[in-house]
Parts: C-alpha cells; structure tokens; sequence
C-alpha cells in the first residue's frame, strides 16, 4: 500500500493555506495525505543540538526539527523564510508556481489621508524593508512589527501608525488584502518572495517523486538565482538585501541590491543574460555588489547587529 504523506505545517492561518494548497494538488494526483500541525521545537527532542544539524531559519526550525525526528514526511514554508543552507539530510522537494512577489503599503486610514511628505511612523519586522523605506523617506520613523499576518493587520488598527508594510501574496492568499493599500512598486522584494516551497527527506525517494510533480521549473530558475546572491551576500549575517529574477522570452532579468540597516547606502545591480547562461548568475552578481563596497557594507552591518 502507498504510505499517506504526511504534510507539516505551523498553525497560522497562511501556514495552514499553504498547507491545504499542496494537499489538494498531491490528492489530485491520486497520493493520500495527512495534515499534521507541529507545535514548537521546545516539545521535540532531538539526539543532536540543533546547531550540528544546520538549523538556523526561525520560521522553519520546528518544521526541521519534525522532518528528521520522523512526526512528518514533508514540510510547506514560505520561500522567503527558508534559510538558504538546508538542514543535513533535507532537500527541496518543489517550488510551486509564484504569486505576486511584491511588497505592498497597507495604510492603517484612507490612503487619501497619508502624506509621506510629513514625518509619519510606520510598521515593519522586515530589515530590508524599514531600509528600502528609509532611504527612500529618510524622515520617517520605522518601528518594529511581529506577529503573522492577522496580528500584523491588527497591531495597524490598534496603533496611531500611518500603516506597515506586507508582502501582497501572503495577503492575497488568505483574502485579507484591504481596498487601502498601495503596491510599492520601488521596493525591491525578498528573494523568493511570493513563492512556496515544498522541502522532503532527502532519503525519501517516494515523497521526492510525489513532490517533484509539483515543482514549476521557471519559479524554481528564479528563486535559486535569487537565493544564491543572498547567500554569496550574506555570509551568514542577516542584511538588508533584496533581489528578483524575472524569465521573459528565454532571459533572466536580475535586478538586486544591499542597503545599509538606517538606508543611507545603497549598493545596486541590474542585469540581463540568456537563460540558457544562468549558472552561478546570482552569486556572479553578489560578487559585483561586494567587489562595488559590499564587503565594506557588510562589515558595518554585521557590527552593528
């Protein structure tokens, strides 16, 4: 008999939407399936620290730590909050095809109100985001938001903000994106925003092959080249970095960039190849950002974190 595969999932409702998408898509071809909600790494136990197994990305840990002690076979994540070095033994199994990857303005009164020429204050967890924000509107104010989505919209609604930044398809997706937002259009995304991903054991050959049925090979160009500048940036330092790979008739448009944490400094790069030319394209272009005062840039940032 086939096994079910069982999908983890954290308890948001995002979470659990992205859940419920790759249940229905592995159903439709026929696979059995379980959901199983995973609570924190605190109730899980492990025969290695954490740290041994590679497990860094806050948003994923638990989901990690149930892959490898067995709870589940599979794990659904936002693609933007997977670290770029897998834990030992994990694998990705997909990329489904991507939603909209822009950054949106969710503007706490009518947007007709605001008026960004005047000193505001407004609501970001994102480094990148309160970056792009202030060097753009360097005489704003930018304080910290956490939570998930629902929270996130709340703390709008209960704070005198002028509103807080989101990405359009985690809102779009669990129809909370409201009529007073603006889609900003200048701001350059996560990379991988707006994708999902599926990850899998990597000894597990039948759910590999269920997932791999999944995979979209154009979502999944974009975001490895988009992942790679990010990881040849980083150097295991989280910074304000944002980057998108657009395919169009045989072509990778890259356009990415490293800002300094208050948003003064902006390191850039755009570029355009052939598809067919795409390996190792993104950490090429990290290389020309740290070659331009990167290296520089991310000594000061990782300092003053």
């Amino acid at each position: 008999m086939a096994k079910t595969i069982r999908i983890g999932t954290r308890d948001s409702e995002l979470a659990l939407w992205q859940a419920h998408t790759v249940q229905d898509q592995l159903q439709a071809l026929g696979y059995k399936t379980k959901l199983v909600s995973v609570k924190s790494t605190g109730d899980l136990i492990l025969d290695k620290p954490l740290y041994e197994l590679g497990i860094t990305g806050i948003f994923t840990k638990t989901l990690d730590v149930a892959m490898i002690n067995g709870t589940v076979d599979i794990a659904v994540h936002s693609m933007k909050d997977v670290p770029t070095q897998l834990p030992k033994g994990i694998v990705q199994g997909a990329v489904l095809p991507r939603a909209a990857q822009e950054d949106i303005f969710v503007f706490k009164d009518d947007k007709s109100t605001a008026a960004f020429d005047k000193p505001v204050t407004i609501a970001t967890g994102s480094l990148r985001r309160k970056a792009q924000w202030l060097n753009k509107y360097p005489h704003h104010n930018v304080v910290d938001l956490r939570g998930n989505v629902n929270t996130r919209l709340q703390k709008v609604a209960d704070n005198e903000w002028a509103g807080a930044i989101f990405a359009k398809a985690g809102l779009e997706r669990i129809n909370l994106k409201p009529e007073n937002h603006d889609i900003l259009d200048w701001m350059i995304p996560a990379p991988a925003q707006g994708a999902m991903v599926i990850a899998v054991m990597e000894n597990d050959a039948f759910c590999k092959e269920a997932c791999n049925q999944l995979n979209d090979v154009n979502a999944e160009l974009a975001t490895r080249i988009e992942r790679e500048f990010l990881r040849k940036l980083e150097g295991g330092c989280t910074a304000p970095i944002g980057a998108y790979a657009k395919i169009k008739e045989g072509h990778i448009h890259f356009h990415g960039a490293l800002f300094s944490l208050d948003g003064t400094q902006k390191l850039e790069i755009e570029e355009t190849i052939p598809a067919s030319e795409s390996e190792n394209f993104g950490a090429l272009c990290a290389l020309k950002i740290l070659d331009d005062g990167g290296r520089e840039l991310m000594e000061a940032i990782k300092k003053e974190l």
